[in-house]
Parts: structure tokens; C-alpha cells; sequence
């Protein structure tokens, strides 16, 4: 599996205005609808559900939100840089901008983790991660993360 199978281009966003976790679940929502067509409030009230469970922000500025839901035949995904971070609740209590939100249909098993493991993987590399803080375009954002991915798999 590669990032490229699970992101479209459409997906990859830069927000200025995001100033909360609700606000950005909502913009998630809205994002996956217009990429993927998937109902926003459905995406919204799943990640909303699955954040109650625990925080998906996994430190170093990172947060993997991910939900199961019903308008979704595959693995999906929306990467969002925040230029201004916003307190995710993550481990390590540092304030969140890069966001890689997963989506996947109810009935997935191991395709759900091994996308969210991909994930993981790619956004735990620090120069990666410092590249694409350092881009506003969304085209160059989708351009690092689908690439970068790719020669850590070589």
C-alpha cells in the first residue's frame, strides 16, 4: 500500500483560519465530502466518536484522526497543514498543524491498520515532516507526502 492509493490531490489542504479540534473535525468532514463525496456529518460524528474514545494526536505536531464510515468502499484519506497549531490533546501535549485524517468503510479489517501503520510510519520522519511545514501549496504538500513515502519503501 502507498500514500498515493489512499490520497487524492483534492484532499491535501492549507487552513489559516482553524481554531479549535471541533473546527478542524468539521473541516475533515468537509474536505473528505469533496474529494471522496462521502456525507460530511456522517465523517464529522465519526471522528468525533472515535476522538472521545482517546486523542489521535500522536506527538510532534502530528495527529492521525481515523473513523469508520459507512460512504466508503476503500481506505481514504485528507492531509491538512495548519499554518496556525491548535491543541489536539496529543501524548505529548504539543499543539498540532499537520493532520492526516483516515477514512475507511465499516466492515475493514486490516486494511484500515495497515493504512493508518503507512501513515504513522511516513509522518514519524522529522525532515519530512519539516518539508511539508515548509509549503502552503496543497499540489506540493500531496507532491512531498506521495513521494517521500514512496523512497522509504525503496
Amino acid at each position: 500500500m502507498e500514500v498515493s492509493m489512499i490520497l487524492k490531490p483534492e484532499a491535501v489542504r492549507v487552513f489559516s483560519a482553524v481554531s479549535s479540534k471541533k473546527r478542524l473535525i468539521h473541516e475533515l468532514g468537509d474536505t473528505a465530502h469533496a474529494a471522496y463525496g462521502v456525507n460530511a456529518q456522517g465523517a464529522i460524528e465519526a471522528l468525533q466518536q472515535r476522538e472521545s474514545l482517546g486523542p489521535t494526536g500522536v506527538g510532534h505536531g502530528v495527529a492521525l484522526p481515523h473513523a469508520r464510515i459507512d460512504d466508503v468502499t476503500r481506505v481514504v484519506g485528507a492531509l491538512v497543514l495548519l499554518e496556525k497549531p491548535i491543541d489536539f490533546d496529543a501524548v505529548d501535549r504539543r499543539p498540532v498543524d499537520l493532520v492526516f485524517a483516515l477514512f475507511a468503510p465499516r466492515d475493514a479489517g486490516v486494511e484500515h491498520l495497515k493504512a493508518l501503520a503507512l501513515v504513522s510510519r511516513t509522518l514519524r520522519d522529522a525532515a519530512l515532516c519539516a518539508k511539508l511545514r515548509a509549503n502552503r501549496d496543497p499540489a506540493t504538500l500531496y507532491a512531498i507526502v506521495t513521494e517521500a513515502q514512496s523512497s522509504l519503501a525503496a
